[in-house]
């Protein structure tokens, strides 16, 4: 034998019996939880004032904020990606490309979307770096030799 219970409109039955009687006892069902509660319950349930601040109230009313002055540095992080960064904020401003271990050592892939990056370089820069993809890093060309030619080639300075 196969039941089928299919769902109905509206609150079940018992549901809106529950809520009958919780609506009737409601009083008392508020005085037992301020009771053991040390009527925290019904302060909790008060509108609460927003605390007015005391002395002075300073309104900078100032227009937009000027952009501050940039400083890139072309920066080889740690794991391996060439970026540069802002010298004052440290925030990153261009990923350039990452340093890979390939079957030949370490190599740099550039920025583009024949690499798979999701945000490649726009294309005067990725052109400017074009013959860079793919060079072999090792004992006679290292990382800060290859950030010093991307900042030589784009004007930005680099980090030693």
């Amino acid at each position: 034998m196969v039941e089928v219970f299919s769902k109905q409109d509206g609150p079940r039955r018992e549901d809106a019996h529950i809520r009958q009687v919780l609506a009737q006892n409601k009083g008392i069902i508020t005085k037992l939880a301020d009771q053991l509660s040390n009527g925290r319950y019904s302060r909790s349930k008060m509108p609460r004032q927003a605390p007015q601040p005391e002395g002075l109230i300073i309104h900078v009313g100032s227009g937009p904020v000027a952009e501050p002055d940039l400083e890139p540095r072309v920066r080889v992080t740690p794991n391996g990606r060439v970026v540069a960064v802002d010298l004052q904020s440290g925030r990153q401003l261009l990923h350039f490309g990452d340093i890979r271990e390939e079957g030949v050592g370490k190599v740099f892939r550039l920025a583009i979307k024949a690499n798979q990056y999701i945000a490649p370089l726009e294309d005067d820069m990725a052109e400017a770096l074009a013959d860079m993809d793919g060079v072999a890093l090792g004992h006679a060309y290292h990382a800060g030799d290859l950030a010093a030619d991307i900042g030589r080639r784009l004007e930005i300075a680099h980090e030693t």
